[in-house]
């Protein structure tokens, strides 16, 4: 194995920037890349995928188990000539006070040696103590090269340098300098998405162009060797089919384009495993739903899209009619938004779906943000599967991030989750359950202790036995034109 864990002082340190910079910088090599990120993240996997033109995957403590970070890294580093471990926060930040869900606790885990990403900016001298503290603080963790991020200038660069050759035994393996145009595009919640940002093929190349002219790559994949084979045997593969449930396979239709992106390539992976074919289509842009007996629709940004989601009156129609007919459905976060009657952002309001009733109101703070644990009523409509693993006794574990909170439910609302830890809908529950439909504003994994796809595919499929072989979406259509009349168009006061 070769791979390399790219951490960091403390967030936006410029991390995403160096692990692109590095990917595109070695596949222009010839070299083929394997990414990861550490922790719950949507975005910047994307953006690795864009840097290798290879799915990028996240390792997570609170939802995998250790065999299962394994064998992940395992599984998707074969055939990869170079895998990168992006990490989230600093080297040593966590929840956990003795740092068993941190960085360092991933490198150790899976024996990967580590590069710091240090932003510079207002910092000379003082860049030794701070390396020569990170690599005492656990001596286990192999702090084996330094990015100097953000340099001021050429003489701003050697000064550091000096300092780190005279005071500590790290390498300094390259500089970027400050500069606008290696800073990713921002926006109210954090990194945009590459698809929503112009010329990214163009932002990634410049990236790379400047790490293969400021790193020592050779140092670099050095580096990444010095992880020691192999791996402990496989325990758990979460890449490798699971076990259908039955021979007939299934149709979900998937949001996904701007406004919905928020999708674990695993998790797709794992409803093709599961039986499901999937059918991707845009909420803005196409008028009609792909066939299909079931509808997935993930998080994402649908308030900096809610007019052009609102446009799209027909769309939302043909769900609300297909939703209504019993369609199961399952919808996170920007997907619940999506479902209710409209999105409230500042003075803006845009219809929405409507088959929820409540209104998603866009807040400044955060409305529930990090490590959640939610446990099922007894409305939970999914069926139960045979897990590969040991399920955790004290719930399910997912995230929420969150801006958004519903407004104007109604009292008699149906939940399907109940919040051990976190927010969710109301600070008690998560979960909302209209006709066949689930959603919610906690962000599931499909792992051992929750093969939540393959429980939606049963689910999908249970339905679909009570209609028959004709699937729900074809029986919504037949009402899609009188359900088109009651929901209120973009030109609608």
């Amino acid at each position: 194995m070769a791979q390399i864990l790219i951490a960091a002082a403390h967030k936006s340190s410029g991390k995403t920037t160096v692990t692109l910079g590095l990917a595109r910088a070695l596949r222009n090599q010839g070299l083929t890349v394997q990414t990861f990120k550490k922790g719950p993240d949507y975005i910047d996997p994307m953006w690795h995928a864009r840097a290798t033109g290879r799915p990028a995957y996240n390792l997570d403590f609170n939802t995998q188990s250790h065999s299962e970070i394994i064998d992940m890294l395992a599984a998707r580093s074969n055939g990869a000539d170079i895998s990168l471990i992006e990490a989230n926060m600093g080297l040593y930040d966590g929840v956990d006070l003795e740092g068993r869900d941190g960085n360092a606790a991933l490198a150790k885990l899976t024996s990967t040696p580590v590069i710091l990403v240090v932003d510079t900016e207002g910092m000379t001298r003082g860049i030794a103590p701070l390396l020569l503290g990170y690599r005492v603080f656990d001596p286990e963790v192999h702090l084996a090269g330094v990015v100097l991020n953000r340099v001021a200038g050429a003489r701003h660069e050697e000064k550091l340098r000096a300092a780190v050759e005279r005071y500590t035994e790290v390498p300094v393996i390259g500089a970027l300098p400050r500069e606008q145009e290696l800073m990713l595009p921002e926006r109210h919640l954090g990194l945009t998405t590459p698809a929503e940002t112009d010329a990214v093929e163009a932002f990634i190349a410049r990236i790379g162009e400047r790490v293969a002219a400021r790193f020592d790559l050779e140092t670099v994949k050095g580096i990444a060797k010095l992880a020691p084979p192999p791996f402990p045997p496989m325990r758990h593969r979460p890449s490798a089919p699971a076990t259908i449930v039955s021979d007939q396979r299934v149709k979900i239709a998937v949001a996904r384009d701007a406004a919905f992106g928020f999708y674990y390539p695993d998790d797709l992976e794992a409803f093709r495993a599961a039986g499901a074919d999937l059918g991707f289509f845009d909420a803005m842009r196409d008028q009609h739903l792909p066939a299909a007996d079931g509808l997935f629709i993930g998080g994402g940004f649908p308030e900096t899209h809610m007019a052009a989601l609102e446009a799209n009156a027909t769309l939302r129609a043909e769900i609300r009619a297909a939703i209504e007919n019993g369609l199961p459905t399952y919808a996170e976060c920007g997907g619940l938004m999506y479902l209710t009657r409209a999105i409230r952002w500042g003075e803006a309001r845009a219809e929405m779906v409507g088959v929820i009733d409540a209104e998603a109101v866009m807040h400044v703070k955060p409305q529930g943000r990090g490590q959640v644990i939610v446990a099922e009523t007894e409305e939970f409509p999914w069926p139960e599967v045979v897990a590969h693993g040991q399920a955790r006794r004290d719930g399910t574990h997912a995230h929420e991030f969150h801006h958004a909170a519903l407004v104007q439910l109604s009292a008699d609302t149906r939940y399907a989750l109940e919040m051990r830890r976190g927010t969710g809908i109301d600070g008690r529950h998560d979960g909302i359950l209209v006709h066949n439909t689930l959603a919610a504003f906690s962000h599931q994994r499909a792992t051992a202790a929750n093969p939540w796809v393959e429980r939606f595919v049963a689910f999908v499929r249970q339905v679909r036995a009570g209609v028959g072989q004709e699937s729900v979406h074809e029986l919504a259509s037949v009402t899609a034109d009188r359900t088109l009349r009651s929901v209120p168009s973009a030109s609608s006061p």
